[in-house]
């Protein structure tokens, strides 16, 4: 993880720039307090959706997972994560930043244990999904607690570059450190290694944050983030079950329409029906935040592929231990921390716009690269060499996406504009990685004919899912020809 920025790199003394109430009187707290906090919950949050990769070969030995439920264990955490982010950041605009974050992390860490300590496949994906809920209210009150410390300018801009570093590092640090705790322990480490985190976060934001929230009525849309929730979820497994039954069936057809109705149901009862909106939709008015959202969704449907495949290539095709394809990502790691932190650095001279084009161009060549893979293919040319321009790709793009997309937004919207975002990446995540399993696991099917799949046959499936991930990495960078052309 980065170091937290100094204090000479920060404003001094101030915790807060926006007119909201605070129950916490006349005290502040250092920026870098603030900064480092809002950096390790985000951190920890991201780390949970890529720290299972490595483990789930061996998840799927110790609970007997199909394969095609395997992939739940990964959906069922990211589908409640973007589900309820809305929710999760509008709570903390009403009820207190610092004391959703605090319910965040304590239902994050239950759930960890409980999944810990799964002894079936039910027990642990249900563990996941809880987990995802608790996510879905610490993430968007980490983004919130920067928008509100730090005004627009190149503060914030430093800010968010710390925090777009820590969260593209997540999922290279989440596969490197889930391939040390398999390999050592046992796969039950990569989620209780949570409890003593979250403990420490606890501890820590109880002592130094400050309380504060915008004002207005203390009312949530449950309907709203319910009627979401459920549409991600019908759309993902209508999607997965195209794998088995193709899309003609009416087991991909029904929970497919279901998802889109549901959609337009959330539209309704949030234009229409809610009495205090989970999302006010004139947000969506501003160029930036849209666009913003729209690149982060597309590109996170690319990038959450790469640590799920290039981790099955290692394990399923090179036969690599726990251990070594967890440190087979060392080089992702390193790349994506140093793309986040230049383009922070660059967003104020260059805008938005031609980072993200720079970002989509190294990724998009790193994923046609990495579809060329073989069973024997040698690690530094087809592992190592891709994997750094995509990592490159993904930490150019995190820190512009957050910039523009909270670009403008009114301190009382901040919260719910940060789980916008995050609702956008990690819908983006899920479904992404739904699409890219069944296109992958079909190819493997037809490779293997009936029988066990061979090498030839699973590199021909993780190929055709990484040629797919160029084309979204593509579609994003077209979609960030809608973003506003001035500096953020």
């Amino acid at each position: 993880m980065n170091r937290p920025l100094s204090k000479s790199q920060l404003p001094d003394g101030e915790s807060g720039t926006a007119p909201e109430s605070s129950s916490g009187g006349r005290r502040t707290v250092a920026p870098w307090v603030v900064v480092t906090l809002a950096c390790m919950g985000q951190f920890m949050v991201l780390l949970d959706v890529s720290i299972v990769n490595v483990a789930l070969p061996s998840i799927q030995e110790g609970l007997g997972f199909s394969p095609s439920g395997l992939q739940w264990v990964v959906n069922a955490y990211t589908l409640t994560f973007a589900g309820f982010l809305l929710l999760g950041g509008r709570a903390g605009d009403l009820f207190g930043r610092k004391r959703v974050y605090i319910a965040g992390i304590a239902l994050f860490t239950l759930t960890s244990l409980a999944g810990g300590l799964a002894t079936d496949p039910g027990v642990l994906v249900t563990a996941r999904a809880l987990q995802g809920i608790g996510a879905a209210a610490l993430s968007p009150a980490t983004l919130a607690l920067l928008t509100t410390t730090f005004p627009e300018g190149p503060k914030r801009t430093a800010a968010l570059g710390l925090w777009s570093a820590v969260a593209g590092g997540a999922g290279a640090v989440g596969s490197i450190s889930g391939g040390l705790l398999t390999g050592y322990f046992s796969w039950r480490w990569v989620l209780l290694v949570n409890i003593p985190v979250g403990i420490l976060l606890i501890a820590a934001s109880a002592r130094f944050l400050v309380e504060r929230r915008g004002d207005g009525p203390r009312k949530l849309d449950l309907l709203g983030a319910l009627t979401v929730t459920l549409a991600l979820m019908s759309l993902v497994y209508g999607i997965v079950g195209t794998a088995d039954h193709g899309w003609g069936a009416a087991s991909v057809l029904v929970p497919l329409i279901a998802g889109v109705v549901l959609l337009v149901l959330f539209v309704l009862i949030e234009t229409r029906f809610a009495a205090v909106p989970l999302i006010r939709l004139g947000v969506l008015r501003s160029r930036s935040v849209t666009g913003g959202n729209l690149v982060g969704l597309l590109m996170n449907a690319a990038f959450m592929s790469m640590w799920f495949f290039v981790s099955l290539y290692l394990q399923d095709v090179l036969h690599y231990s726990p251990v070594k394809a967890g440190l087979a990502f060392l080089p992702h790691t390193l790349m994506v921390m140093a793309g986040a932190r230049l383009s922070s650095r660059l967003v104020h001279r260059t805008g938005t716009r031609p980072l993200i084009l720079a970002g989509a161009a190294s990724a998009f060549a790193g994923f046609l690269w990495q579809a060329q893979m073989t069973p024997h293919s040698n690690f530094a040319l087809m592992v190592v060499a891709p994997g750094i321009l995509m990592s490159l790709g993904v930490g150019l793009v995190f820190t512009p996406v957050a910039a523009a997309a909270t670009s403008g937004v009114a301190p009382a919207d901040a919260g719910v504009v940060s789980g916008l975002l995050n609702t956008s990446r990690q819908m983006g995540g899920a479904l992404g990685l739904a699409v890219l399993t069944t296109l992958s696991s079909a190819r493997i099917k037809s490779e293997s004919h009936g029988a066990t799949p061979t090498a030839d046959a699973l590199v021909s499936g993780y190929g055709v899912a990484f040629l797919v991930a160029a084309a979204l990495v593509a579609a994003g960078a077209l979609a960030a020809l809608v973003l506003p052309r001035h500096r953020h």
